[in-house]
Protein backbone atom coordinates (compact mmCIF):
# COMPACT_ATOMS: atom_id res chain seq x y z
CA UNK A 1 0.00 0.00 0.00
CA UNK A 2 1.44 3.29 -1.30
CA UNK A 3 0.66 6.20 1.69
CA UNK A 4 0.84 9.50 0.26
CA UNK A 5 1.27 12.87 1.99
CA UNK A 6 -0.36 15.18 0.20
CA UNK A 7 -1.60 18.34 1.63
CA UNK A 8 -3.44 16.57 4.58
CA UNK A 9 -3.08 12.63 4.99
CA UNK A 10 -5.61 10.61 4.87
CA UNK A 11 -4.94 7.79 7.56
CA UNK A 12 -4.67 4.00 6.24
CA UNK A 13 -3.93 2.16 9.19
CA UNK A 14 -7.23 -0.10 9.20
CA UNK A 15 -9.60 -0.23 12.53
CA UNK A 16 -12.80 0.87 13.54
CA UNK A 17 -14.45 4.07 14.18
CA UNK A 18 -17.15 5.33 16.84
CA UNK A 19 -20.42 7.24 15.13
CA UNK A 20 -21.16 10.09 17.29
CA UNK A 21 -23.01 12.75 15.37
CA UNK A 22 -22.05 16.06 17.32
CA UNK A 23 -18.82 15.38 16.17
CA UNK A 24 -20.12 15.42 12.52
CA UNK A 25 -19.89 11.35 11.74
CA UNK A 26 -22.98 10.32 10.24
CA UNK A 27 -25.92 8.74 11.69
CA UNK A 28 -28.58 6.58 10.56
CA UNK A 29 -31.02 9.60 10.37
CA UNK A 30 -28.16 11.20 8.44
CA UNK A 31 -28.40 8.06 5.67
CA UNK A 32 -32.05 8.53 5.10
CA UNK A 33 -32.06 10.18 1.37
CA UNK A 34 -34.72 12.10 2.26
CA UNK A 35 -32.39 14.00 4.03
CA UNK A 36 -29.88 14.77 1.43
CA UNK A 37 -30.22 18.15 -0.64
CA UNK A 38 -29.20 17.48 -4.28
CA UNK A 39 -27.77 21.07 -4.64
CA UNK A 40 -28.66 23.83 -6.69
CA UNK A 41 -25.66 22.57 -9.64
CA UNK A 42 -26.42 21.79 -13.29
CA UNK A 43 -24.09 19.19 -13.60
CA UNK A 44 -23.69 17.62 -10.72
CA UNK A 45 -26.41 16.19 -7.46
CA UNK A 46 -25.35 15.42 -4.06
CA UNK A 47 -26.98 11.94 -3.36
CA UNK A 48 -26.88 9.43 -0.26
CA UNK A 49 -23.99 7.27 0.00
CA UNK A 50 -25.12 3.66 0.86
CA UNK A 51 -21.34 2.26 -0.36
CA UNK A 52 -20.90 0.14 3.01
CA UNK A 53 -17.05 0.55 2.93
CA UNK A 54 -17.48 3.85 3.25
CA UNK A 55 -19.93 4.35 5.66
CA UNK A 56 -18.38 7.47 7.27
CA UNK A 57 -19.81 10.04 4.94
CA UNK A 58 -23.25 10.50 4.99
CA UNK A 59 -23.57 11.77 1.24
CA UNK A 60 -21.26 11.50 -2.04
CA UNK A 61 -21.19 12.91 -5.57
CA UNK A 62 -19.62 11.54 -8.39
CA UNK A 63 -17.94 13.09 -10.78
CA UNK A 64 -17.75 10.51 -14.24
CA UNK A 65 -17.95 7.92 -11.65
CA UNK A 66 -15.48 9.27 -9.28
CA UNK A 67 -16.42 9.38 -5.97
CA UNK A 68 -16.13 12.43 -3.54
CA UNK A 69 -17.47 11.34 -0.17
CA UNK A 70 -18.81 14.19 2.33
CA UNK A 71 -19.20 13.79 5.94
CA UNK A 72 -22.57 15.34 7.10
CA UNK A 73 -21.45 18.92 8.48
CA UNK A 74 -18.94 19.38 4.98
CA UNK A 75 -21.64 22.30 3.69
CA UNK A 76 -23.03 21.58 0.44
CA UNK A 77 -21.29 24.31 -1.98
CA UNK A 78 -18.06 23.32 -0.78
CA UNK A 79 -18.79 19.23 -1.77
CA UNK A 80 -20.49 20.80 -5.50
CA UNK A 81 -17.56 22.65 -5.95
CA UNK A 82 -14.82 20.08 -5.33
CA UNK A 83 -17.06 18.33 -8.12
CA UNK A 84 -16.92 21.18 -10.44
CA UNK A 85 -12.85 21.19 -10.49
CA UNK A 86 -12.21 17.85 -10.74
CA UNK A 87 -14.44 17.81 -13.48
CA UNK A 88 -12.53 20.78 -14.90
CA UNK A 89 -9.27 18.99 -14.03
CA UNK A 90 -10.17 15.54 -16.07
CA UNK A 91 -12.39 17.27 -18.88
CA UNK A 92 -10.57 20.76 -18.89
CA UNK A 93 -11.69 21.70 -22.60
CA UNK A 94 -15.57 20.87 -21.05
CA UNK A 95 -16.99 18.91 -23.68
CA UNK A 96 -18.33 16.30 -22.05
CA UNK A 97 -15.50 14.59 -22.80
CA UNK A 98 -12.39 12.50 -20.93
CA UNK A 99 -9.53 14.60 -22.19
CA UNK A 100 -7.02 11.59 -21.12
CA UNK A 101 -8.76 8.42 -21.41
CA UNK A 102 -5.85 6.51 -19.92
CA UNK A 103 -5.48 8.59 -16.51
CA UNK A 104 -9.30 8.53 -15.96
CA UNK A 105 -8.91 4.64 -16.46
CA UNK A 106 -5.99 4.14 -14.09
CA UNK A 107 -8.14 6.37 -11.09
CA UNK A 108 -11.44 3.83 -12.06
CA UNK A 109 -9.22 0.75 -12.11
CA UNK A 110 -7.51 1.83 -8.59
CA UNK A 111 -10.42 3.16 -7.14
CA UNK A 112 -9.35 6.37 -6.53
CA UNK A 113 -11.47 8.64 -4.27
CA UNK A 114 -11.58 11.87 -2.76
CA UNK A 115 -13.11 12.61 0.78
CA UNK A 116 -14.01 15.67 2.52
CA UNK A 117 -13.91 16.60 6.03
CA UNK A 118 -15.11 18.96 8.43
CA UNK A 119 -13.19 18.56 11.53
CA UNK A 120 -10.13 16.58 12.30
CA UNK A 121 -12.24 14.18 13.68
CA UNK A 122 -13.97 13.26 10.96
CA UNK A 123 -10.88 12.64 8.95
CA UNK A 124 -8.80 11.12 11.86
CA UNK A 125 -11.62 8.35 12.54
CA UNK A 126 -11.79 6.77 9.11
CA UNK A 127 -10.21 4.44 7.92
CA UNK A 128 -10.42 3.46 4.31
CA UNK A 129 -10.89 -0.49 4.13
CA UNK A 130 -8.63 -3.20 2.24
CA UNK A 131 -8.64 -2.32 -1.98
CA UNK A 132 -8.70 1.43 -1.50
CA UNK A 133 -4.97 2.57 -1.42
CA UNK A 134 -6.04 5.57 -3.76
CA UNK A 135 -7.72 8.39 -1.66
CA UNK A 136 -6.85 11.50 -0.99
CA UNK A 137 -8.57 14.16 1.56
CA UNK A 138 -9.92 17.43 1.71
CA UNK A 139 -11.25 20.11 4.67
CA UNK A 140 -14.19 21.75 4.14
CA UNK A 141 -12.41 24.90 5.35
CA UNK A 142 -9.39 25.34 3.11
CA UNK A 143 -12.34 24.59 0.34
CA UNK A 144 -12.60 28.53 -0.89
CA UNK A 145 -14.89 29.07 -4.08
CA UNK A 146 -14.48 32.79 -3.45
CA UNK A 147 -11.15 32.63 -4.04
CA UNK A 148 -11.75 32.26 -7.90
CA UNK A 149 -14.12 35.62 -7.81
CA UNK A 150 -12.00 37.88 -5.95
CA UNK A 151 -8.70 37.96 -7.86
CA UNK A 152 -7.26 35.05 -6.47
CA UNK A 153 -6.42 36.60 -3.76
CA UNK A 154 -6.72 36.08 0.47
CA UNK A 155 -7.06 32.50 1.58
CA UNK A 156 -6.14 30.07 -1.22
CA UNK A 157 -8.76 27.12 -2.61
CA UNK A 158 -6.98 24.03 -1.69
CA UNK A 159 -9.56 22.10 -3.63
CA UNK A 160 -6.63 23.41 -6.46
CA UNK A 161 -4.51 21.47 -4.69
CA UNK A 162 -6.12 18.22 -3.41
CA UNK A 163 -8.27 17.39 -6.27
CA UNK A 164 -5.16 16.82 -8.43
CA UNK A 165 -3.10 15.21 -6.21
CA UNK A 166 -6.11 12.32 -6.38
CA UNK A 167 -5.68 12.85 -10.12
CA UNK A 168 -1.75 12.40 -10.90
CA UNK A 169 -1.52 9.57 -8.00
CA UNK A 170 -4.73 7.44 -9.17
CA UNK A 171 -3.95 8.66 -12.86
CA UNK A 172 -0.45 9.95 -14.14
CA UNK A 173 1.70 8.36 -11.82
CA UNK A 174 0.38 4.82 -12.23
CA UNK A 175 -0.73 4.58 -15.77
CA UNK A 176 2.94 6.32 -16.98
CA UNK A 177 4.97 5.42 -14.72
CA UNK A 178 8.36 5.74 -15.99
CA UNK A 179 7.52 9.48 -17.27
CA UNK A 180 5.35 10.57 -13.78
CA UNK A 181 5.85 7.84 -11.37
CA UNK A 182 7.38 9.14 -7.89
CA UNK A 183 9.54 6.65 -7.34
CA UNK A 184 13.34 7.63 -8.09
CA UNK A 185 14.29 7.41 -11.52
CA UNK A 186 11.40 8.66 -13.68
CA UNK A 187 11.47 11.40 -15.74
CA UNK A 188 9.73 13.67 -13.17
CA UNK A 189 11.89 13.01 -10.47
CA UNK A 190 14.60 13.06 -12.53
CA UNK A 191 13.43 16.75 -13.24
CA UNK A 192 12.81 17.07 -9.22
CA UNK A 193 16.14 16.04 -8.24
CA UNK A 194 17.76 18.87 -10.79
CA UNK A 195 15.12 21.14 -9.00
CA UNK A 196 15.98 20.61 -5.44
CA UNK A 197 19.53 20.47 -6.11
CA UNK A 198 20.44 16.77 -5.13
CA UNK A 199 18.63 13.33 -4.65
CA UNK A 200 16.97 13.60 -1.29
CA UNK A 201 14.44 10.81 0.37
CA UNK A 202 14.17 12.96 3.17
CA UNK A 203 14.30 16.67 2.80
CA UNK A 204 17.53 18.09 4.30
CA UNK A 205 17.92 20.52 6.99
CA UNK A 206 19.01 22.89 4.52
CA UNK A 207 18.74 22.93 0.60
CA UNK A 208 21.39 24.31 -2.01
CA UNK A 209 21.23 27.91 -2.77
CA UNK A 210 20.47 26.97 -6.56
CA UNK A 211 17.44 25.08 -5.78
CA UNK A 212 14.09 26.37 -6.36
CA UNK A 213 11.98 23.33 -5.28
CA UNK A 214 12.94 23.09 -1.20
CA UNK A 215 10.29 21.40 0.55
CA UNK A 216 10.54 21.27 4.34
CA UNK A 217 7.84 19.03 5.57
CA UNK A 218 10.20 16.39 7.43
CA UNK A 219 7.80 13.74 6.59
CA UNK A 220 7.35 13.97 3.47
CA UNK A 221 9.20 11.03 2.03
CA UNK A 222 10.71 11.07 -1.56
CA UNK A 223 7.65 9.92 -3.59
CA UNK A 224 5.61 12.20 -1.36
CA UNK A 225 7.83 14.99 -2.51
CA UNK A 226 7.57 14.17 -6.09
CA UNK A 227 3.54 14.72 -5.69
CA UNK A 228 4.37 18.11 -4.30
CA UNK A 229 6.67 19.00 -7.04
CA UNK A 230 4.15 18.22 -9.89
CA UNK A 231 1.78 19.88 -8.05
CA UNK A 232 3.35 23.18 -7.55
CA UNK A 233 4.66 23.27 -11.41
CA UNK A 234 1.44 22.68 -12.55
CA UNK A 235 -0.58 24.55 -10.92
CA UNK A 236 2.11 27.29 -12.06
CA UNK A 237 2.11 26.51 -15.38
CA UNK A 238 -1.65 27.48 -15.02
CA UNK A 239 -1.58 30.74 -12.70
CA UNK A 240 -2.64 29.52 -9.77
CA UNK A 241 0.61 30.85 -7.77
CA UNK A 242 0.81 34.42 -9.46
CA UNK A 243 0.04 36.15 -6.40
CA UNK A 244 1.30 33.96 -4.09
CA UNK A 245 5.12 33.68 -4.38
CA UNK A 246 5.82 35.60 -0.62
CA UNK A 247 3.32 32.85 0.68
CA UNK A 248 5.34 29.85 -0.79
CA UNK A 249 8.86 31.17 -2.16
CA UNK A 250 10.33 29.50 0.84
CA UNK A 251 9.37 25.95 -0.75
CA UNK A 252 8.81 26.94 -4.23
CA UNK A 253 10.13 29.47 -6.11
CA UNK A 254 9.11 29.51 -9.97
CA UNK A 255 5.36 30.87 -9.35
CA UNK A 256 4.39 31.55 -12.42
CA UNK A 257 4.15 29.79 -16.45
CA UNK A 258 6.70 31.99 -17.23
CA UNK A 259 9.06 31.34 -14.66
CA UNK A 260 8.74 27.36 -14.86
CA UNK A 261 9.35 27.56 -18.58
CA UNK A 262 12.70 29.34 -18.30
CA UNK A 263 13.93 27.98 -14.69
CA UNK A 264 12.70 24.33 -14.66
CA UNK A 265 12.26 23.69 -18.69
CA UNK A 266 12.19 19.87 -18.17
CA UNK A 267 9.24 19.89 -16.29
CA UNK A 268 7.43 22.34 -18.27
CA UNK A 269 8.14 20.06 -21.25
CA UNK A 270 6.62 16.98 -19.31
CA UNK A 271 3.71 19.14 -18.40
CA UNK A 272 2.64 20.52 -21.59
CA UNK A 273 3.37 17.26 -23.83
CA UNK A 274 0.31 16.84 -26.09
CA UNK A 275 0.74 13.20 -25.79
CA UNK A 276 -0.52 13.65 -22.17
CA UNK A 277 -3.50 16.44 -22.92
CA UNK A 278 -2.52 18.29 -19.49
CA UNK A 279 -4.99 20.98 -18.38
CA UNK A 280 -4.80 24.33 -20.12
CA UNK A 281 -6.63 26.15 -18.48
CA UNK A 282 -6.79 26.82 -14.03
CA UNK A 283 -10.23 25.21 -13.11
CA UNK A 284 -12.44 27.38 -11.39
CA UNK A 285 -15.27 25.56 -9.63
CA UNK A 286 -17.77 26.40 -12.54
CA UNK A 287 -17.47 23.39 -14.97
CA UNK A 288 -19.85 24.03 -18.21
CA UNK A 289 -21.80 26.48 -16.14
Amino acid sequence: MNITKLGLLIFFAMGFFSCDNDDGVVSMNDMNPATIDAGNDPNFSIVANSDEDFAHFNRKVMVFEIPIYATSNVEDNKLLHAANIMAQYLDNDEDEVIDNMVIYNSMRSNKAFLMMWKTEADRDNFSPPNGFEVGQDLGADETVPVWHTNGHSGQFDAAIEEVWHIITNGGHERAYPSVFGTQQGSQISNAMDVARGGVFQNPPATYPESAWYSYDDPTCDYQCQGGEYIYWAMTSILGAQDNRFDEIGHEWKLNTKEKVENGDLAVYQLLTDPQYNFPKVLPDGSYRH
